[in-house]
């Protein structure tokens, strides 16, 4: 049964390849060559052409080759077959590694010493510990979890909030609107790792950061998100960085992406930017989870990591 790889926005020649090598002697097609759609019966994508998977009348299974499919769910002649996420260990330790890094870039002020750095100055500043500090993790699925482990080892206080309640030992565990608000009022650092859905578009924005704990040692809320662009309001970001709502932001998602030149992002002193590559896996760690699941369909009838599509996730 043939397999095709249909790939924006990266480099799908690699994907393509690694893909041929792996999944030998299984057919697999490039979406950028001439194919019969009939002979297609599963999909490996990222932010294909929208309309190209319904024109494969015997398709069994689309597999998303990143952590979010909101790109996919805007297609709204997307088949009604079963769409897999990507739940990987390489992903998930690479978004921890992100999380916590930023974490400690703000607990230890390393902007700050850098400026210290090209200025030639020696000029030691107080330090807190991670004892001290409250990190708020919005998002509390696989990748949530696998972070709030890892800080909580570092020492931080570790507090997280979804939708339905999820429970993990030494976490404080916040669910649902209801209990938001108590959550961003113990908050530090925000870290979020949220699914882009109609009831997440646009949730950080003023309102939310003006929620965040006032009273924490950092000097004021920190913003991470390596969650989606389409979360957050950047004119809100901004806005709430000049007038101290929010004292920095580590963001790896934008509302456009590439994030235009002339956005004041780039320039502002209390943000740190990276393009979209928190969680930044390779072709040989995800290819070899979509044969698998694969293989489990041929063999079971049965698909893991199967995303519900009223939820978004």
């Amino acid at each position: 049964m043939s397999l095709l790889v249909a790939i924006k926005g990266w480099s799908p020649n690699e994907w393509v390849a690694r893909f041929r090598v792996a999944a030998a002697p299984r057919p697999v097609l490039d979406a950028r060559e001439d194919f019969d759609p009939a002979a297609i019966h599963y999909a490996a994508v990222w932010k294909p052409e929208p309309g190209l998977l319904a024109r494969l009348p015997n398709l069994k299974a689309i597999f998303n080759l990143g952590a979010g499919v909101d790109a996919l769910l805007g297609d709204k002649t997307l088949p009604d077959v079963p769409l897999c996420r990507i739940v990987n260990p390489d992903l998930t330790a690479r978004m921890t590694e992100y999380v916590v890094l930023h974490c400690l870039t703000h607990l230890r002020q390393s902007e700050a010493y850098r400026v210290l750095q090209g200025e030639a100055r020696w000029k030691p500043l107080p330090q807190p510990s991670a004892r001290e500090v409250r990190v708020g993790i919005m998002g509390m699925g696989v990748l949530g979890q696998d972070a709030a482990e890892v800080l909580m080892r570092l020492g931080f206080r570790v507090a997280g909030w979804s939708r339905k309640r999820a429970t993990m030992p030494g976490v404080e565990a916040f669910a649902g609107h209801n209990e938001l608000s108590a959550f961003l009022a113990r908050t530090d650092i925000l870290v979020v790792l949220l699914p882009l859905t109609p009831e997440t578009r646009g949730l950080l924005g003023r309102d939310l950061f003006a929620k965040l704990a006032r009273d924490g040692v950092l000097g004021g809320p920190i913003l991470i998100n390596a969650g989606r662009g389409g979360l957050q309001e950047e004119a809100d970001i901004l806005a709430c960085l000049q007038d101290g709502t929010l004292k920095a932001a580590s963001l790896d998602v934008f509302e456009t992406e590439p994030l235009p030149a002339s956005s004041a992002l780039w320039q502002h002193p209390g943000v740190i930017i990276t393009p979209h590559v928190a969680a930044d896996s390779t072709p040989e760690a995800l290819v070899s989870v979509v044969l698998e699941n694969i293989a489990l369909h041929e063999r079971e009838g049965r698909l893991m990591d199967v995303v519900d599509r009223k939820a978004g996730y």
